[in-house]
């Protein structure tokens, strides 16, 4: 049984723990701050043997680490203006940690930029590192002793207490390709997890990205099971699948590593953000708390504040709003105004509260209010995007095991249940479907999708349109087959898409607008967008298969036309040229006979579709019944329809 909640909060309210906002859509903004702890090894530093001489295929495994962080900073500084971003070399000669240069407290660790929001003077070191080979080579000098892994997360835990102590997403991604930093000290693995250990109780977590080595895979079992937890399935606060460990690149040449670096931390980047934290009323008296996901959702350019560019440097604009009467110009004060309805040519006026009690339907949640088989939902009911609900303990202790009951019972039965949503307050509420999620797992017995419950919010009758009457043709089975090769031709490597690897081609063409201008930086001549068709590929895998498809098309639809004896919009005579339609005197096209019209209106008027008929059939009809012909269109359907009645 689920016991009663602590103090239910409301998405909006305003909570000291947590730094989150709501945007203007309603979606609670998670503020992330993300500390990278790059290793600065030896074998971290070795620039891997290559054929090509291009300097950017021989970047070690720390630069390119660097490079990756400094890409995911200029991505960030733009389309996430409020998270934090911070850098920390561990393994280097040269100590230094908040100001202070010696860095006698965490002795081999450099904090190269610290935990804060991102700005252009930021990117601009970080990119003079990593292209200036004078300057990294100073900075990126090993240490002869080895660094304690107890003392790099005591550091970490030092920097998110003092610069991020109340974000609700903090995370580390550990950069290494030592397995087993401590092997023959077990007082050192140990003080290591239990540093380890307070970063998860102070809600850190802890994000390894493994660097493989030619010849020498990375074992996490030998050191880093320890350090690094992996959540399991049923975590009640795993809304998306459990990420799998990241792919690094045998080769380890700088552009291969580079690029699986840049995949794995993409796949990492986005905190998980909850639409919502509701309560799920099961029953009378039974209440669980859930939280609900997005899984996919678009992203669009969003401005967070205006720019002077007028002076001499661009400045960000503070913006005030004032009313102002009209008439007089007179300055409007808040309290003065008041909303209002034309109703009934009047101007119906409300106060605030009473517009509130208009919009009210209760405190926000869910509630079953029954159940029906999962095949009594038609395919046609999904016209909005579903929700994935998932259990939470923050508000009802229980609320996992019990929710998980309901999950499992819906699958056995195969039902589904009917629920009342209401999604946030004064939220319009609409009638759901609650779809249970079966838990899929992949190879290695990794998570794809958890167990839980789809909402489909469930559709009105204005939603729904009823699709036009048309005749079924089904195509020759040698249509069918050479389609079917065409297809196959033009299949992604292992029948996969993942539209990850396609962003938004403008809203990155706006970030890199942006970003050229903050950083200084030439103007991109063209966007690079990734959506566009590879025609000459396409052209060379599946060109000739197309054209063999058409003419066969051609051929099918030449025997279907002498079947069913139709010809074409206009034929050729004897001579080969088209005819043309007669015309009458007076230069119009004869009209249908008054005997085909009426018969057509009859047909509509049986089928009660009198008012999708065009107004020349209407007209026609009117005219040989020796009815009025004036009028719109709606006066001629009621014209007919009572004419037709009263027969």
């Amino acid at each position: 049984m689920a016991e009663e909640p602590n103090k239910y909060r409301r998405e909006g309210e305003e909570d000291d723990d947590d730094e989150e906002e709501i945007d203007e859509s309603g979606y609670k903004t998670v503020k992330d701050a993300v500390l990278f702890a790059i290793d600065v090894s030896k074998s971290m530093l070795e620039q891997p043997e290559a054929l090509d001489t291009k300097k950017a295929d021989r970047d070690s495994a720390t630069l390119a680490s660097l490079k990756c962080a400094y890409q995911l900073m200029q991505q960030r500084i733009i389309s996430n203006p409020k998270d934090m971003m911070g850098i920390l070399l561990f393994g280097t000669e040269q100590s230094k940690f908040q100001g202070d240069d010696n860095g006698l407290a965490y002795p081999h660790c450099y904090l190269l930029s610290n935990l804060d929001v991102p700005e252009a003077s930021d990117v601009k070191r970080l990119r003079s590192l990593v292209e200036d080979d004078e300057e990294s080579k100073k900075l990126l000098v090993p240490s002869e002793e080895p660094v304690s892994m107890a003392n790099v997360l005591f550091c970490a835990n030092q920097i998110f207490t003092t610069k991020a102590p109340n974000f609700s997403s903090r995370r580390l991604f550990l950069v290494t390709d030592d397995d087993n930093p401590h092997p023959r000290d077990k007082a050192l693995r140990s003080a290591a997890a239990v540093r380890a250990k307070d970063l998860y109780d102070l809600g850190v977590v802890i994000e390894l990205f493994p660097i493989s080595r030619p010849g020498y895979g990375f074992d996490r079992a030998t050191f880093y099971n320890d350090i690094v937890y992996r959540a399991a399935s049923s975590d009640p606060e795993a809304p998306t699948p459990i990420s799998t460990a990241a792919k690094t690149s045998s080769s380890s040449d700088g552009i291969s590593l580079l690029q699986s670096l840049l995949s794995s931390v993409n796949s990492k980047a986005a905190p998980k953000r909850a639409l919502f934290s509701l309560p799920f009323e099961i029953g009378p008296g039974l209440k669980v708390s859930v939280k609900g996901y997005i899984l996919v959702k678009r992203q669009e350019p969003a401005r967070s504040c205006y720019v002077w560019v007028g002076g001499e440097t661009p400045q960000i604009v503070a913006g005030s709003t004032t009313r102002m009467a009209e008439d007089t110009a007179r300055t409007v004060e808040k309290i003065e105004i008041r909303k209002a309805y034309k109703f009934g040519g009047e101007t119906v006026t409300f106060t605030p509260e009473e517009l509130s009690a208009l919009k009210s339907f209760g405190e926000p949640g869910i509630r079953i209010i029954g159940f029906k088989p999962l095949d009594a939902l038609p395919i046609w009911a999904t016209t909005r995007a579903p929700m994935f609900m998932y259990p939470s303990e923050t508000d009802y202790i229980g609320s996992t095991r019990v929710f998980s009951a309901l999950q499992q019972k819906l699958l056995k039965d195969k039902k589904m249940g009917l629920a009342w949503y209401v999604a946030r307050v004064n939220a319009t509420p609409v009638l759901a479907a609650l779809i249970p999620s079966e838990e899929k797992l992949g190879a290695d017995d990794e998570q794809v999708t958890p167990a839980g419950i789809w909402i489909q919010p469930l559709p009105f009758a204005d939603d729904i349109r009823q699709n036009p009457e048309t005749t079924l043709v089904r195509a020759p089975d040698s249509v069918v087959d050479l389609m079917r090769v065409v297809v196959q031709q033009l299949q992604l490597p292992k029948a996969t898409y993942d539209p990850k690897k396609y962003p938004n081609p403008s809203l990155q063409w706006h970030y890199r607008i942006l970003q050229a201008l903050a950083l200084e930086e030439e103007l991109p001549e063209k966007p690079d967008d990734k959506t566009i068709p590879k025609h000459r590929q396409i052209d060379k895998r599946a060109g000739q298969y197309v054209i063999e498809w058409g003419q066969e098309l051609e051929q099918q639809y030449q025997i279907w036309q002498k079947e069913h004896g139709r010809a074409g919009k206009r034929t050729a005579d004897a001579s080969g040229a088209p005819t043309k339609k007669a015309k009458t005197a007076s230069g119009a096209v004869p009209a249908a006979t008054s005997e085909s019209i009426t018969e057509t209106v009859k047909e509509a008027f049986e089928k009660n579709q009198v008012s999708k008929l065009t107004v020349s059939v209407l007209k026609g009809f009117c005219e040989a019944k020796s009815l009025s012909t004036n009028g719109k269109k709606l006066d001629f359907v009621e014209r007919v329809q009572e004419y037709l009645e009263s027969k």
